[in-house]
């Protein structure tokens, strides 16, 4: 029996995380969030009412489940506070369950004024397609040893000091080389002591907070944010996130420590999106009407949680997810948006590249090296029949049957979990990732 699952995203994000950190929440004491910002999105749908997440762990909608907000994070607080108050208007009670990591590094109003500039200030085939929402500046901070955290903000006179430093710093960049206005010291300081002060009651020992929860027996939930390809140090480079989001950073990013990590649910839509720029082998046209892109566009919904941009769509990339499976040490696969290729008459999987003349069947490292990949296909029939809502692995048509199993003969990894729908009990459970 498996007492702590690391649910991580297989792809370039959007893979479904929510409604399966959801689900499994369930069957967890507590449930932690432990790298990127607010640049995550998780869309929740429980009963009739919608949830759509950033910071908040998936969790916080079970009652009686405690949720974590990690070391990993970068945090902006203002926006977590909004997001808070959302969640109790909805009558959800959020602030006795949730505690902060005081060592949380902080996104602060200078962060969100570079990450804006230094994208504009990019040519369009360079622009990475960034959210805009200071993640990157903050990450940075955070590595150059310059950041301020959480707990900075319980000392009202070391924070002053070091927000001038750092400032003026940040603002030379901008004035000077990003030909951007300044950001004004008095505005963030107030700003960050008022949501500091709100945000002191749930200032806590996560990784203390964690390890208790397991020696009292209970079991932990890891939720990852973006995907595996997104990686700083293993997704398509540069275009990529400023965290690590590959299963191993739950650990680091949490305070629980690797061993401690016992099945990993590697979340893998039924074809690929990404949101942004960047190298895409498996790409499709999204507008020609009745095209199998437009069909994954359309039905899939395919449009950012946070951005609101329409997402790129492709057939579904193994190369890639092998990659991915390697890197997360993979336990078990979750399949999500199977239902979204209903129809079609045929269905194609990437099942490896040519590249420089040689067939390869992994991801290459980088985007240039991405870039000149030429996927190789094997195709399969398609379905008529509906899967939406399906609850039982005989319930699905032969077709979509052989097409799951041909991923786990090219993949060597087994899908335990099938998404037939976004609520919690449209799901197809082959072996549970808690072993219950």
């Amino acid at each position: 029996m498996a007492k702590n699952v690391v649910v991580v995203g297989t792809q370039w994000g959007d893979e479904g995380k929510g409604k399966i950190v959801d689900w499994l929440a369930g069957h967890a004491q507590g449930v932690a969030r432990f790298q990127g910002g607010h640049n995550a999105g998780h869309t929740l749908v429980v009963g009739k009412t919608e949830y759509k997440l950033n910071l908040v762990p998936s969790g916080i909608v079970h009652e009686g489940v405690a949720c974590f907000i990690g070391n990993g994070v970068v945090l902006d607080i203002h926006h977590l506070l909004g997001e808070i108050r959302v969640l109790e208007a909805g009558g959800i009670k959020v602030r006795d369950r949730l505690k902060v990591s005081p060592g949380c590094p902080l996104i602060l109003g200078y962060h969100n004024a570079l990450d804006l500039a230094r994208e504009a200030a990019k040519a369009a085939g360079d622009k990475i397609g960034t959210t805009g929402k200071g993640i990157g500046p903050a990450y940075e901070d955070k590595v150059a040893r310059r950041a301020l955290r959480v707990y900075d903000l319980f000392d009202r006179d070391r924070f002053a000091a070091k927000l001038r430093d750092i400032l003026d710093y940040h603002n030379f960049v901008l004035t000077q080389y990003l030909k951007a206005p300044a950001v004004d010291f008095q505005a963030v300081f107030d700003q960050a002591m008022a949501d500091g002060e709100e945000l002191r009651p749930m200032v806590a020992d996560v990784a203390a907070g964690l390890h208790a929860i397991n020696r009292a027996g209970g079991s932990l939930l890891f939720e990852g944010a973006q995907g595996t390809l997104l990686d700083i140090d293993h997704g398509t480079y540069p275009f990529v996130t400023s965290s690590n989001c590959a299963a191993g950073q739950a650990a680091a990013g949490s305070g629980l420590g690797p061993g401690s990590l016992h099945y990993i649910l590697g979340i893998t839509k039924a074809y690929c999106t990404r949101v942004g720029g960047g190298p895409f082998p498996t790409e499709l046209d999204i507008e020609t009407p009745g095209a199998p892109g437009e069909q994954m566009s359309t039905r899939g919904r395919e449009i950012g949680t946070v951005t609101r941009r329409k997402r790129r769509c492709g057939w579904l990339d193994l190369a890639a997810l092998r990659r991915s499976i390697l890197i997360n040490g993979v336990t078990g696969l979750c399949i999500t948006k199977l239902d979204v290729l209903d129809g079609l008459p045929e269905l194609k999987l990437c099942t490896g590249y040519a590249l420089n003349g040689e067939q390869v069947g992994l991801l290459p490292l980088g985007a240039e090296e991405v870039r000149r990949c030429k996927p190789v296909f094997e195709t399969l029939p398609g379905w008529n029949t509906s899967t939406v809502g399906a609850k039982d692995w005989r319930a699905l048509p032969p077709e979509a049957r052989a097409y799951l199993h041909r991923i786990e003969e090219i993949c060597e990894a087994p899908i335990d979990v099938i998404s037939t729908g976004p609520e919690r009990e449209e799901t197809i459970l082959r072996r549970h990732p808690f072993g219950v």
